[in-house]
């Protein structure tokens, strides 16, 4: 997904729970279902960034004393910081019903009502 087009804020906004879980039914459920998501979608993130600052990388670099900046290096991980958080993000996903999720036990539950 291309988190760069993503409309979550960039800023912590109060939001009510009780609305956000109306459709899960459980706080704490609708919580871990973001949660799993927002750290997803971190480690996509970061996966992405280390792939575009491999680019810059020589082979040569086993000596960590000798750290050059590279203009490009540092526009590009500016770019990465100024997007919104995976939280905020995966709450966004959430909102707009973007997330499919499913819990295991209540489905082995109602297969045992029937």
């Amino acid at each position: 997904m291309d988190y760069k087009k993503s409309t979550a804020p960039h800023n912590t906004i109060t939001r009510d729970m009780n609305k956000l879980c109306e459709e899960v039914g459980n706080v704490y459920e609708t919580v871990a279902i973001i949660a799993k998501r927002a750290n997803e979608i971190s480690q996509e993130l970061k996966r992405e960034l280390d792939a575009k600052l491999q680019e810059f990388s020589t082979p040569n670099d086993n000596n960590l004393d000798d750290v050059s900046e590279n203009k490009e290096q540092i526009d590009i991980s500016r770019r990465y910081e100024a997007l919104p958080k995976p939280t905020l993000i995966a709450i966004q996903e959430f909102e707009d019903h973007d997330i499919y999720y499913r819990n295991p036990s209540k489905e082995k539950a109602n297969k045992q009502i029937l």
